[in-house]
């Protein structure tokens, strides 16, 4: 006989819930209300979480060091797109829909704003933010005109990709030590300066360990959404033999 893990059987699917009709474009692969009378996907409504309690983090740490006040909105605004989430997730409604994917937008629109501000003049930087403010309209706008998820998801790629591929530029400009002069040889320079190329470089190494493990654990939470996309009855299957609670580890929007 087949070792099998101890488990509860899945609720039969179907049951009306509390928020019903569903009229959000997206209906995700965990199944509705299996779970919850109250609560449409429950494991992808509970792993929001996790944004929250991080984007709380974050908010005290903007205060306590007393770092830029644009940091600190970006924080709530991350903190926002968690509880918008939340509300979608567990409603799967269209407005709240609306509001948990142009919270995504608006968020890193502010942190492009950040990562291109950084060194510009007052004029620059109200220049920048008119414009950061208008294509962040421009997508709000077309994107309830269009109802095409696609395009929010094209944007906020092209966005996020954008801000790290900046944030990267400014971290090697403002941080890499320059190579030494030719001629100066390896005793000139003082303590000092020798510490502070020795704390840059070492700040540097710590940040590029930070942006490969947060890109490489955006990569495995895409592929999972994706996959779970892809595959969505088959892991529905899988999640039903599996039985509660070992099925909610093939949610693989939750990894997301």
């Amino acid at each position: 006989m087949p070792f099998r893990l101890p488990s509860l059987a899945y609720p039969h699917p179907g049951n009306a819930g509390y928020w019903d009709p569903v009229t959000a474009t997206i209906n995700w692969c965990e199944e509705d209300y299996y779970a919850s009378h109250y609560v449409a996907e429950v494991v992808n409504t509970f792993t929001n979480a996790i944004f929250i309690y991080l984007a709380s983090v974050g908010v005290r740490n903007c205060i306590n060091n007393d770092h830029p006040r644009v940091f600190l909105v970006a924080y709530v605004g991350y903190m926002f797109i968690g509880l918008s989430s939340f509300i979608y997730h567990t409603t799967l409604k269209y407005w709240m829909q609306l509001f948990d994917e142009l919270s995504m937008i608006y968020t890193t629109c502010v942190l492009f704003f950040a990562v291109f501000s950084h060194g510009k003049s007052t004029l620059g930087q109200l220049l920048l933010g008119i414009f950061t403010a208008g294509l962040a309209l421009f997508i709000t706008v077309y994107y309830h005109y269009l109802g095409e998820p696609v395009f929010h998801q094209v944007m906020f790629a092209v966005l996020t990709a954008t801000v790290v591929f900046r944030s990267i530029y400014v971290m090697e400009k403002t941080l890499r030590p320059p190579p030494p002069a030719v001629g100066n040889g390896n005793g000139n320079g003082s303590r000092s300066e020798k510490f502070g190329q020795l704390r840059d470089q070492e700040i540097l190494c710590n940040m590029w360990a930070m942006i490969t493990t947060g890109l490489s654990a955006i990569a495995i939470g895409f592929l999972f959404w994706n996959l779970d996309n892809i595959y969505c009855s088959s892991i529905r299957r899988w999640r039903r033999q599996l039985g509660l609670p070992w099925g909610v580890l093939l949610e693989g929007h939750g990894w997301w």
